[in-house]
């Protein structure tokens, strides 16, 4: 390859960037393992709220060479997944760090948790990972060493681009385990990287997340791989394979948002409210009906904090857990919410829900979206799907209860599952609806199932995590929803930013993290659904066959080198 794009080739001396694949290489013991978790730490700076991607042309090569280095051992499966351990442990602990801001909200009941839940997560997560390290290893080819005089260059570059090809299809299946084995954790899922600026962020409508997992991973390892070859130069070939893609997928997506914005939704002013409720207050008895009046109160105030009794409003968004108790068993709350609704009004919100099970007598309580309309009436509801371990649930959760363990928001017994399969929901005078309710929006699969939605309502609480790197990363991914799926996001929280978010992107109005108010908006309708909205993980499974292709007819491609270019006399 490296010869139809450079005719003249010239031999040079070994580069910077050789003289570092060879010492990661080389590298054994606790230097490896030093090297490797290093790398994987700075990654994380990829993602929001730094957004520095270019980091992984640095770090996702070590990774490659990581795994070279472990080819020649008496194990080299195990020694590749040992090393991309490392990699990984780096990487998930500089980036799951924030976890642990969950855990000082009570700090004198949980704080004891922290070293645990900020190792042993990234720990879990990094076996991942590692699986994928033995799977490259199983395919992976003889690493080149310093080629000869009578070596073919091009060999030696199908060879890296090959290696490259292989750890990106075998760290994009292991991604997707990631996200959907044990209830799934797609956080700061490498393809998340490719989704900023936004003309990128609009691949993600035909790749997702998933797909893009592959080619961040083959983009940006494969420059410094290619240029650390020794012998002539591949510069040619890497911006070729690297750059051009990338420009690409940026020039494609600044044409994609230079069409006319989408239209909004007839008849529909939603607004959103955000109060910034202190967590430790937020489940503290004394204090809720006191949280439950300060919600009426913003109500009724527009962004510019003049009361105006939700004049010319639709739609009123509350958070996550806006009232942290069960407001279907308080009549004197739905009044007020009846009180406070003007006619053809409607609240959606976060609240608790508790149900006795008529036959065993068993209570069962429900992390929820509510619908409420003339009166305070219930119109119809969501009960939360898909819980946060250790936060809504304990695994075994009779067994840990037993020895005094509780979830973080200590509800004994943990929040039930909702039913499946999850439904839409039909609110009056807004288009068939998506809820999601915080953790669930992280989750690509969890927007629509066979009925497409035309709006996605997002209904979250980020004030567990202070303000560290998870809310502003939890934000992106509403983003990245939008985009995913062709639709409108609508994003209310109780701290950790607000939002209305149009099917590309952009984002029309905000309130950022620790801000209190409300805002008001008009909603895009959402756009004819492009690939990803049509074919969902079947993209990233066409990836998967593609980039394991391509790898197998590079096993077996030969490409002469050109002459040597001749200077006459």
């Amino acid at each position: 390859m490296d010869a139809l794009v450079t005719p003249a080739l010239k031999t040079t001396p070994h580069s910077a960037i050789g003289r570092a694949a060879a010492a990661v290489t080389n590298a054994h013991g606790w230097r490896q393992r030093s090297i490797a978790f290093g790398a994987g730490f700075v990654s994380t700076l990829a993602f929001a709220p730094f957004f520095a991607w270019p980091v992984l042309f640095a770090t996702l090569p070590v990774l490659v060479w990581l795994i070279d280095g472990a080819h020649g051992s008496a194990r080299p499966a195990r020694a590749s997944a040992i090393a991309a351990w490392w990699f990984a442990f780096g990487y998930f602990f500089s980036g799951l760090a924030w976890i642990g801001e969950a855990f000082l909200v009570e700090a004198e009941i949980f704080a004891w948790l922290i070293p645990f839940a900020i190792t042993l997560l990234p720990a879990g997560m990094a076996l991942f990972w590692a699986l994928a390290g033995a799977l490259a290893q199983r395919f992976w080819p003889v690493p080149q060493s310093d080629p000869g005089p009578n070596s073919d260059p091009g060999q030696s570059t199908l060879n890296a681009i090959r290696r490259v090809l292989i750890l990106s299809a075998a760290l994009g299946l292991t991604e997707w385990l990631r996200g959907h084995l044990f209830t799934g954790f797609p956080w700061n899922v490498p393809g998340l990287a490719l989704t900023y600026p936004l003309p990128l962020m609009q691949s993600a409508s035909v790749f997702g997340i998933y797909g893009l997992t592959l080619w961040a991973v083959f983009l940006c390892a494969l420059p410094a791989v290619l240029l650390a070859l020794p012998g002539p130069s591949r510069w040619r070939t890497a911006a070729l394979l690297s750059a051009t893609p990338l420009l690409l997928a940026y020039l494609l997506g600044s044409w994609h948002l230079a069409a006319d914005p989408s239209p909004a939704l007839p008849g529909v002013k939603v607004r959103l409210v955000q109060p910034s409720v202190p967590q430790r207050d937020k489940w503290s008895g004394e204090k809720q009906a006191a949280i439950f009046a300060d919600h009426l109160a913003l109500s009724r105030m527009n962004p510019n904090g003049v009361k105006d009794d939700l004049a010319g409003i639709t739609h009123l968004i509350w958070p996550e857990a806006a009232m942290p108790f069960g407001p279907l068993d308080h009549p004197e709350a739905l009044a007020a919410i009846g009180h406070l609704l003007p006619p053809n009004v409607y609240l959606l919100t976060g609240a608790l829900r508790q149900i006795t099970d008529d036959a065993t007598g068993a209570h069962k309580a429900y992390n929820s979206l509510l619908v409420l309309g003339a009166g305070g009436g219930l119109v119809t509801l969501y009960d939360k799907v898909h819980l946060v371990p250790f936060g809504e649930y304990l695994p075994f959760q009779a067994a840990l209860e037993a020895i005094g363990l509780q979830s973080l928001t200590r509800q004994r017994g943990g929040f039930a599952t909702g039913p499946l399969p999850k439904p839409l929901l039909a609110v009056p005078g807004l288009p068939l609806v998506s809820p999601l309710i915080c953790y669930e929006a992280i989750f690509p699969g969890e927007v629509s199932g066979s009925t497409r939605p035309g709006l996605i309502v997002i209904i979250t609480n980020d004030g567990w995590f202070g303000n560290s790197t998870g809310p502003p990363q939890h934000f992106h991914q509403a983003r990245v929803r939008a985009v995913e799926q062709g639709m409108s996001v609508i994003r209310s929280a109780n701290n950790g930013t607000s939002a209305v978010i149009d099917p590309e992107g952009r984002i029309l109005r905000l309130l950022p993290l620790d801000a209190r108010g409300s805002i008001d908006s008009l909603v895009p309708a959402a756009r004819q659904p492009l690939v990803y909205a049509r074919l969902g993980d079947l993209i990233f499974w066409l990836n998967i066959l593609l980039f394991f292709a391509a790898a197998l007819f590079l096993q077996h491609a030969k490409l002469k080198p050109c002459p040597p270019h001749v200077t006459p006399d």
